[in-house]
């Protein structure tokens, strides 16, 4: 069996700095093409940090605590709005100067739980996770926590799919740059819960097949949020100061193969997204409130902006 181009180079190690930090959990990083959006889900607020000045200010308020972003192949902000009151649990647009426009907010006439991180695939279908983390559950008006797909339409509507009946409290999700597969984060909390990165393939209608686990994270803090780069590899963030290796980024190849670790000096690292010139930057979210940055041996792949 042949040995897939990863791209890794061993034995190089990431230096983390400190850009900025915020009383509350930070999330959704996602580069614009010269400055980082990145989520303040409990203020309801997007931040900008701009490289080239060192400083951060509001882009949006008002978000319903939105959670994780992207920016589709033509520059359109996506995002998850979490909340959990009648203007939240949706999955927005956000226009510049105007308001939210709701792609999907609603599954069989049920709310969504509260969307977490979506990604976009090559015919701008959005896949997002509808877990519900909080110990608040008496509002949820789905009885599972699944992967959806929502399918724009020729009249500007959209048609929303569920993907997943196996998973429980999904997170972070990527579609591989080949399209044919679908990396799900499942990262339920509990002794008796599964934190695992799953591999699903892709049928040619959209659905799902049965998956492979690529990493068992056994008791300890799974993944949360994850970018891929131009080989494919999967860039994730995973662990806490709690148990196991401590926080970390995670390098995976394809198969599931830990190529590299590189440990994060803060906790939980939330998500992460590439930027620079040449996108070989990773920005860092985390729990903490801290806002990193790293420069890598890598490149990565964003929909928007094309390097």
């Amino acid at each position: 069996m042949s040995t897939p181009n990863t791209g890794a180079i061993a034995g190089y190690e990431w230096q983390f700095e400190e850009l900025a930090r915020f009383p509350n959990l930070i999330e959704g990083p996602a580069w614009d093409g010269s400055g980082l959006l990145f989520t303040e889900i409990a203020a309801s607020r997007i931040h900008r940090y701009a490289p080239e000045t060192g400083e951060c200010t509001v882009f949006r308020e008002d978000t319903n605590l939105a959670n994780g972003m992207i920016l589709d192949q033509g520059g359109q902000l996506f995002a998850c709005e979490g909340g959990k009151d009648d203007d939240g649990r949706r999955i927005v647009r956000y226009d510049p100067g105007a308001s939210a426009v709701v792609i999907v907010d609603h599954y069989e006439g049920n709310r969504l739980n509260s969307p977490n991180d979506l990604a976009i695939d090559a015919w701008g279908r959005i896949w997002f996770t509808d877990p519900r983390y909080s110990d608040d559950r008496h509002t949820m008006e789905l009885d599972h926590e699944s992967v959806f797909r929502a399918d724009p339409t020729p009249d500007g509507s959209w048609h929303l799919h569920r993907v997943t009946f196996d998973t429980t409290r999904p997170n972070g999700l990527l579609i591989s740059p080949d399209q044919n597969t679908l990396y799900v984060a499942q990262s339920d909390y509990g002794a008796d819960r599964k934190r695992e990165l799953r591999a699903y393939p892709i049928n040619e209608e959209g659905s799902v097949g049965e998956y492979v686990v690529l990493l068992d994270f056994g008791p300890h803090r799974g993944i949360d949020g994850m970018v891929h780069d131009v080989h494919g590899n999967i860039i994730a963030c995973a662990g806490w100061e709690q148990s196991g290796p401590g926080p970390m980024i995670y390098v995976f190849a394809p198969n599931g193969r830990v190529l590299q670790t590189h440990p994060v000096p803060v906790d939980r690292p939330t998500n992460c997204s590439w930027g620079g010139p040449d996108l070989s930057t990773l920005y860092v979210t985390t729990g903490t409130g801290h806002l990193l940055r790293a420069e890598t041996e890598f490149r990565g792949l964003l929909h928007y902006p094309i390097v």
